[in-house]
């Protein structure tokens, strides 16, 4: 699946799992993160991604497999946000993770 929408997301329930693209070189600089996709070797430089503290730190969860719904429980305890808010919020930054590639979902095992 290359890319999903937020309605997908959110309608795939709170135990959908995503995590980070492995071909992506990520560095954290201060409260923000630089993200650099990598093919063949290589950073494309064109197409270098800067994420705020609040996607730095959705970022560095996803660096295991971590589910929508703890996803949205993390940012509400850390950001003492409205799990309504955040769960919006979370879903479309994952949108915008997987179809730029820099993130995916994970395959079920029931699928």
């Amino acid at each position: 699946m290359d890319s999903l929408n937020r309605r997908e997301i959110v309608g795939g329930g709170p135990h959908r799992s995503f995590v980070a693209h492995p071909g992506v070189v990520s560095r954290r600089m201060a409260s923000e993160t630089i993200l650099v996709p990598v093919s063949s070797g290589v950073g494309d430089l064109d197409s270098i991604y800067t994420l705020s503290e609040v996607g730095s730190r959705i970022w560095e969860m996803l660096a295991t497999p971590v589910s929508f719904g703890r996803l949205v429980e993390v940012m509400c305890a850390e950001y003492d946000v409205a799990p309504e808010v955040a769960s919006k919020d979370v879903a479309e930054f994952l949108d915008r993770l997987v179809s730029r590639k820099l993130a995916r979902q994970e395959a079920r095992d029931d699928a």
